[in-house]
């Protein structure tokens, strides 16, 4: 089973726009420690061993937070929950981390 770690995103801003997860080739790198700014969660730790490590995109390629992103992370077939292999305590660390940052940067409560 994954020890999946969390970490924070980077962005530079914030949109409401229609929400697709991106693939790797959607990034202007391959430099994963750069892509994985854009994900919450990683199987492998902080830079991941592979894309495939990464879950919970947020921030999409080009730099801004998603607020569907982040709706879709927090719940339902592609959310925190629907991670395979993962604890509790890390669903609701990132459950609070989702959260704070729709209330922080959209002023919207997800949940």
């Amino acid at each position: 089973m994954p020890d999946y770690e969390l970490h924070g995103v980077s962005y530079a801003g914030t949109t409401t726009a229609d929400w697709d997860a991106p693939r790797q080739h959607d990034f202007d790198t391959d430099d994963l420690s750069t892509i994985d700014d854009h994900f919450l969660l990683s199987a492998t730790g902080f830079p991941p061993e592979d894309f495939g490590d990464l879950q919970l995109p947020v921030v999409g390629p080009d730099g801004d937070l998603n607020l569907h992103a982040l709706e879709t992370a927090y719940a339902g077939g592609h959310s925190v929950e629907a991670v395979e292999g993962i604890d509790d305590q890390t669903v609701g660390q990132a459950k609070g981390i989702l959260q704070s940052l729709a209330e922080r940067e959209f002023d919207h409560h997800i949940g």
